[in-house]
């Protein structure tokens, strides 16, 4: 048992990897408190449920058009730095709107905004920090950082709604937003306090010669492009189901900003256990078959989650769809972390952060339009089925060269 959770916990032993992540965990902790609240709040003052796919996707759009630049500049530059800026950025949003709402002016479309502004800093920040964790731990710990790194993510989204739920029940929807402006301090703390993780890159040639390497580097291998595209499929189809879950809260289970909490937390809880059993498989062999499976999995069960009407059914639903969404995009992440070197890893993370990140904002406005002619959960429904259908397809007709083989 004890050489178990020391298996699972081996990239702890790393002194700024364990500061990093309680950082990150906090910050998460916060942003998850925020997304509850903002997503009540949306859909309260707008009463239309296009309104939460609408804020979404202008947080996630941006990654459509700076992730690629964010990915060089993180090859360039030193990434701390880069983090530190996307954090102060974010932080400076969360106190505006804790603001906004404090004094009663808050109006929705101030709400889109910041969204967007978030989506700006977070595609500048986000490959910076893919880079960065890597160079925190050895190669042979890679895939477990890489699957603790998912813990620390799906934990907070456990608590945070948790949390956002007593906080915005007691407090309001400002606390909510203040809570998570201060939650980026831990982050910005544990980066000016690392030792490893020094710049690797430096910054002879141009910018666009940095991008055309990267883009080549990932053309030229045909495994990573397979990787890409399963992302890019997966993140298209998986996040309107947790987009949607302020309608199932309201409108199907007639409930409140508790129930929402609960759903997220249950989804949440169930990542968390994936991730968990992620970073226990070590070694194992074929992660990238064991992935498009598990991605066949969860679309089967977001078609359950959409067609139940029995809350607790709801909830076993949501626990293992959670559990098994983490397991693919930590296997699709740590094959795409050990398969490149560290010189282009910003570039490469940005591709795959485009193709994962851009899948999102683009699902959310399909499904924005589609349920304007259907009911939500037939919207899910369809996701789920074509999640299903791609990943057979994957398996059919792979080859040794191709992703299932890896």
């Amino acid at each position: 048992m004890r050489e178990r959770l020391t298996r699972v916990f081996k990239a702890f032993t790393y002194r700024d990897f364990r500061l990093l992540w309680a950082g990150a965990f906090t910050s998460s902790v916060g942003t998850w408190m925020q997304a509850v609240a903002q997503s009540w709040l949306v859909l309260t003052i707008s009463g239309k449920a296009s309104y939460l796919f609408l804020a979404e996707v202008l947080q996630d759009s941006p990654f459509l058009a700076f992730s690629l630049v964010g990915g060089v500049l993180a090859d360039r530059m030193d990434r701390r730095r880069i983090l530190l800026l996307s954090q102060v950025v974010q932080l400076s949003s969360a106190f505006l709107l804790a603001g906004l709402v404090y004094t009663n002016r808050i109006q929705v479309w101030m709400i889109l905004v910041l969204s967007f502004v978030v989506g700006v800093a977070q595609s500048f920040g986000g490959p910076a920090y893919q880079a960065l964790v890597p160079t925190l731990v050895d190669r042979e710990d890679l895939p477990n950082a890489v699957a603790l790194n998912s813990i620390q993510f799906n934990l907070a989204r456990v608590i945070g709604p948790v949390f956002a739920g007593a906080a915005f029940a007691t407090l309001g929807a400002a606390a909510c937003f203040g809570l998570n402006g201060l939650s980026f301090f831990a982050v910005i703390v544990a980066l000016l306090a690392l030792r490893r993780g020094a710049p690797t890159g430096t910054a002879s040639g141009s910018v666009l010669d940095y991008l055309k390497a990267g883009l080549t580097a990932v053309h030229a291998d045909r495994s990573l492009r397979g990787l890409i595209g399963l992302a890019f499929i997966g993140s298209l189809c998986a996040f309107p189901l947790l987009t949607s879950l302020p309608v199932f809260a309201k409108d199907v289970f007639l409930g409140d900003v508790k129930v929402l909490s609960y759903l997220l937390a249950v989804f949440g809880l169930g990542a968390v256990c994936g991730a968990i059993g992620t970073a226990g498989f070590g070694h194992v062999k074929r992660r990238g078959a064991v992935a498009v499976v598990m991605q066949m999995t969860f679309g089967a069960l977001m078609i359950g989650f959409a067609l139940s009407r029995t809350k607790w059914v709801s909830f076993v639903f949501l626990f293992f769809a959670g559990a098994a969404l983490m397991i693919v995009f930590a296997m699709f992440m740590t094959l795409v972390q050990t398969n490149v070197d560290d010189a282009m890893r910003g570039r490469v993370v940005s591709v795959y952060s485009l193709a994962f990140r851009g899948g999102m904002p683009l699902g959310k406005i399909v499904a924005a339009f589609l349920v304007t002619l259907m009911p939500t959960p037939w919207v899910l429904v369809g996701n789920g089925a074509l999640l299903v259908l791609v990943g057979l397809t994957v398996l059919l007709r792979n080859n040794p060269q191709g992703v299932a083989s890896l």
